[in-house]
């Protein structure tokens, strides 16, 4: 059975830990991928309050999806050997509200943009609805990815987090400080535990606060942005405790699509 956990953890103005997919039930297990440095030789970058200066990458990683909890819906894991690493990928989240645009970042995040792209040319995306809204200031995000609608569900399998995450050393303080995640931020929802990376993705659409433990791995276009505006603009119905709730204008994924 997946369980998600949500909590709210204080910080500079409001920092939130989304939601991902984990299962409970097993031993935490990590993925990986080709990091900027060892984890053994990594020095954290200073505080800035800003996410740090992203890391130079390589032209391929190998990734880890290691099997967690069931999966909402019937796909396979991704390829996880010279997943490319370089270059960007231009997807179209079209949903029942308008045409999300989104950059996806390879070198940023390699492994999640794999499993993304994986996910969405199998159909996971197709018909499922964004479930979750937060208007709360310091934390303006709309949250999709789960099939189920719930918060609860993922593709059956789980990864680590990477960028930016992984250019801090492990176990670093920085990692607990809020920092501003940009306008525009696409970015990967998780519960806090070691690959517990899945299919939730959150989309900011103003500038939010929370710890760098969450995947950047893309950018939202304006026209985008100003769809998710529009239905922020009309609230959510405060379903959720730790804040937010489901959009009160609902948003749901027709499909995904993502070019070369």
């Amino acid at each position: 059975m997946i369980r998600l956990r949500t909590a709210l953890a204080a910080g500079a103005g409001l920092a939130l830990l989304l939601t991902g997919c984990s299962d409970d039930s097993s031993t935490d297990t990590a993925a990986s991928s080709s990091a900027p440095a060892s984890a053994a030789d990594r020095q954290s970058p200073a505080y800035t309050g800003e996410l740090p200066e992203r890391p130079s990458g390589t032209d391929s990683v190998s990734c880890t999806y290691d099997a967690s909890g069931d999966a909402a819906r019937d796909v396979t894991a991704p390829a996880s050997d010279d997943v490319s690493a370089t270059g960007a990928a231009a997807a179209q989240i079209t949903t029942s509200v308008g045409v999300i645009g989104v950059e996806l970042d390879r070198a940023a995040a390699p492994c999640t943009v794999n499993s993304f792209v994986s996910l969405a040319e199998q159909g996971y995306f197709d018909d499922t609805p964004c479930h979750r809204l937060v208007t709360s200031p310091g934390l303006q995000v709309l949250q999709c990815g789960d099939p189920t609608g719930t918060g609860t569900g993922g593709p059956g399998y789980g990864f680590d987090t990477e960028y930016p995450e992984n250019v801090y050393a492990p176990g670093d303080a920085r990692l607990r400080q809020p920092v501003i995640y940009p306008r525009g931020t696409v970015a990967m929802a998780n519960t806090g535990r070691p690959g517990s990376n899945g299919s939730q993705f959150f989309l900011v659409y103003e500038d939010s606060q929370l710890p760098p433990t969450y995947t950047v791995f893309g950018t939202v276009d304006e026209a985008g942005l100003a769809v998710i505006e529009e239905v922020a603009a009309e609230g959510d119905d405060g379903s959720m405790a730790a804040g937010g709730g489901a959009p009160n204008r609902a948003v749901q994924i027709e499909s995904v699509t993502v070019g070369s």
